[in-house]
Parts: structure tokens; sequence; C-alpha cells
């Protein structure tokens, strides 16, 4: 006995181990949406660039676009332009977008269109940058500036992330003369990164610039500065401006490094606007937008949405029985509900589906009520069991084919679903209502039959609870679950609600 209960122990805590690792899996890192309403942010960026080409001259443009291969997942990317010819290549960490025309003159616009998403997109790659570089050479002034501002960094500062953010906070006191030194009067992004530069490559502490697009305002008409470090094991990002550290979640990177945005051939004033629109779509759609994508791919294979759409339906019924029998266990083991059988209220629940809980409960009393007359007139013609059955069953076949011609007839198109109720299983109740009748009594009998479509009616509210049906057919893992609690109940060899309440009086004494 012992060994038997050890083993049941153990084959709980793995089937919930297994259940709580798969729930977890597929929420944290396959990101599926815990809810059906749960939406996320699809961002439209559009960069519109513009400038004046030189008459009938032959026009070269490059420009840099986002690389694509950070946390952000791309949805659609598009080159708008009319007679130029596009080709997009990688230089490092940097892609760079070439429009080419033999011939141009006058205004001239081009798009580049991007619409990305952070849900489905991956982890920041894991590159490796310098640690090490040699002092920028300054003058003798901003040696003595440079001198001056590092020591009182390196007093209070313990590695390269300190270091570099003591440095920028040294760097926003504008009322320093030596930080006015560095800078040259003009505290701009620009001359900022620059002074830092200086005053961080004197300590060996190597630098990058980062251009990078705020998702959250609309109206972003350029790329923000930030600046990039490498301690050794992974990229510190901070914003020059603020001292802020680490690169914010709707902050996404354009380009690295200090070459110009957009270079220029055949042409002039090149200007180059900005606008991100945010819209909110569906998680769980945005998910099978992007099944081709690697995360994405994960996603759909390994979980029901794979299956094709027709089956898909089947398996949202079929993965909540397990709902309605757990459901059933806990009315009969816990609380002590008798029902005519075990599944019985299960798949009468299901019936419900199709024809509501008020129709549904009327044409089962309606039809239980004939059958039962039926029955005892059986009774009384002494037939063996399996000709009964048979005969109870072809007639219930009569019964529902009768309400559904009177219900067209009427006009009442829920009794047209009838004929989805169980008929093996109403034949099987009447049987069982009939044999409980004759053994305990017509009290008993009734009460059984009440009971029976009470626990119908709680199955088939269960099992059709929106958020349910979605939670347990995205994340199977929660049958084992149920598998898990359900064999633990097996070994439950307590009293039952009802039966404290049968026996309150020897519990008094």
């Amino acid at each position: 006995m012992r060994a038997q209960t050890f083993h049941l122990r153990i084959l709980v805590i793995l089937l919930t181990l297994v259940g709580v690792l798969l729930t977890a899996y597929q929420i944290l890192v396959l990101k599926l949406p815990v809810s059906e309403e749960e939406t996320d942010s699809v961002w439209s960026i559009d960069a519109k660039i513009q400038f004046d080409a030189e008459s009938d001259s032959a026009v070269k443009i490059r420009a840099f676009v986002p690389p694509l291969r950070d946390r952000f997942l791309s949805l659609n990317e598009s080159f708008v332009s009319k007679n130029y010819g596009v080709s997009v290549d990688r230089e490092e960490d940097n892609r760079l977008v070439t429009w080419s025309a033999r011939r141009a003159s006058g205004a001239q616009t081009l798009f580049y269109r991007l619409a990305i998403s952070s849900r489905f997109g991956g982890e920041s790659p894991a590159e490796e940058g310098p640690v090490y570089r040699d002092p920028v050479e300054v003058d003798e002034a901003e040696q003595v500036a440079v001198d001056a501002l590092l020591d009182p960094i390196r007093e209070y500062s313990a590695d390269v992330e300190t270091f570099i953010g003591e440095a920028i906070k040294r760097l926003n006191q504008p009322d320093n003369d030596h930080v006015k030194t560095l800078m040259g009067g003009e505290p701009s992004p620009e001359t900022k990164a620059d002074a830092l530069e200086v005053l961080l490559a004197s300590a060996h502490v190597p630098i990058q610039r980062v251009h990078v697009l705020n998702l959250s305002n609309p109206n972003a008409q350029e790329l923000d500065l930030w600046i990039r470090s490498f301690n050794g094991k992974r990229w510190l990002y901070f914003e020059p401006e603020s001292g802020a550290k680490g690169l914010p979640d709707d902050r996404m990177v354009w380009w690295y490094g200090d070459e110009p945005f957009v270079e220029l051939e055949g042409g002039k004033n090149a200007q180059v606007q900005f606008t991100v629109n945010d819209r909110q779509v569906n998680a769980l759609r945005l998910g099978q937008l992007v099944q081709d994508a690697n995360a994405a791919s994960s996603f759909l294979d390994y979980s029901l949405y794979g299956l094709p759409l027709s089956d898909q339906q089947t398996y949202q019924l079929i993965v909540m029985i397990p709902v309605g029998v757990l459901f059933i266990l806990l009315l009969r083991n816990v609380i002590g509900l008798q029902t005519l059988g075990t599944f019985t209220p299960v798949l009468i629940g299901m019936a419900f589906r199709e024809t509501g809980l008020g129709f549904g409960i009327l044409f089962f009393s309606t039809i239980t009520a004939i059958g039962l007359m039926l029955r005892g007139y059986l009774e009384y013609l002494k037939l063996q069991l399996l000709p009964r059955l048979s005969v109870v069953l072809t007639f219930v076949v009569i019964i529902m084919a009768g309400i559904s011609l009177l219900s067209y007839r009427l006009g009442l198109d829920s009794g047209l679903s009838v004929s989805l109720f169980p008929m093996v299983i109403l034949t099987m109740t009447i049987e069982r209502l009939s044999i409980s009748w004759d053994e305990r009594g017509g009290n008993t009998a009734f009460k059984q039959g009440v009971t029976t479509l009470v626990a119908a009616a709680g199955a088939f509210y269960l099992m059709n609870l929106a958020w349910l049906k979605y939670f347990v057919f995205t994340f199977p893992g929660v049958l084992l679950l149920m598998l898990a609690f359900m064999l633990l109940m097996g070994r439950y060899r307590g009293y039952r609600l009802s039966e404290l309440i049968r026996f309150r009086a020897v519990i008094k004494e």
C-alpha cells in the first residue's frame, strides 16, 4: 500500500510539473496571450526622404534602415519610390538601402515603411564589442579639463557601467568650467557625445553612438542619440542627455556609428521626416499573422492552432470535456450529489450547447417523462433487457423526430436542435430512472433526475465560459494539472458535504 501511495504521489508531482512548465513555456517563451481579448502594439513607421535632384543627373542616395535582428519582429517592410532601383546591404551591425536612378530632376520623395511588433521578437543578439581604445588627441586646455574630470569619476565608480554613468553625470553640469571647455559652449546631444567620447577614451573605455527611434512619440521628427559600451559581457546603453541606463522597450535601434543618416549624390537639401503610428491588434491574431517567422512558427507548430480550422473547432469542444468531468467529480465525491451515471450529465450538458439551456431542459424532461411511461408499459410486457432497450431507443428517436417536426411547423427553430441530443444517453437515462423508481421509489428517482439536470446545467455553464475555453485550448498543459487533481481525488475517503448535513446530529454528539 505504501509503494502504491508513493507511486501515486510521484505521478501527481510529475504531471503537475510538466503541466506547469509547459504552460509557463508557452506564456513566457512563446509569448502566447493569456486572454483572448489581449492586444499588443503594432507600430507602423514611415521615413520620408525628400531632396532636390540636380537637373537630368544620375542620383544615388544611401540611408540607414533598422537592422531587423533586435527585440522587434518585422511584419512588413517596403521601399516606395518611383523610377528608382533599390538594393539593401549589410555593413557590420547596420543595414543600408541604396536608391539609384539614371536621370532625375526637381523635388524627389522616397519612402521607407516598416511594421513591427515586440511580442514575438527575439532577444538582442549577444554580440561582442571592443573593450579598449586609445585616447583621443586634444589640445592642452582640453587635456587639463579631461584630467580634472576623470579624477572624481574614478573615485566614485567601480566598473565600466558606473564609470560611464558618473561621466555622464559630470557632463550634465553646465556650470562646470571643465565641462564648458570640452563641449565648446554648445550643450547639444552631439557635442555632449563628442565630449563623452573624449573623456572616456582617456580612460581607454570605448563607446559607440546609437541612433534610436522613440516609438511612443507619434510626432518624432528625428532620431534620438544614445551611446553604448561593451563591458566584456554585454552591451550597456546610456542616454547622454538624462543619463538613463538601459534601452527602454519603446526604443528601436535604427543604426550604429558616427556616419550621417543619409548620403546623397546628384542632389542636395536632403531631409528626413519620421511618422510613427501605434495601433492595437489582437495578440492571438498577431501570432497567426507572423506564422512564417521563427518565433511564431513554434507557436503554431506546437499548439492546437496548428491544426486545420475544422479540426480546431472540434478540439475546442473536446478539450472542455475534462473540465465538465472534473466538475461532476467534485459534485459526486466532495458534495455528494447523486447523478444518473458518471458522465451522463457532461454529455447532456454538451447537447445543451446547441439547444440552449432552457429548451434543453424542457426537451430532456419531456422525452424522459414519455420514455418512462413507455418503460413502465414494457415492464408490464415482461421483455428481456436488450429488446426492451432497443424498443426504448427506437421510441426516443420517434419522439425526437416528432418534436422537431412540431417545432418546425410552429416556427420554433430551437426545437430542430433536439436531434443533437445523444439518443443512447437518453435511453440509458430512462432505463436507470426506471430501475431507481422500482428499487428506491419515485421520490429517489425524481431527486436523481433533478440532480442530473443541475449537474448538466453546471457542466454546460463551465464548458461554455469563453475565457476558460480559450485558456484550455491554448494551454493544453492545464489538462495535465486536472489529471493530477483527479488522481488525488481517487484516494479521497473523507466525508461528503451532504453526509455532514445528514449526520449533523451525530457530529454534535
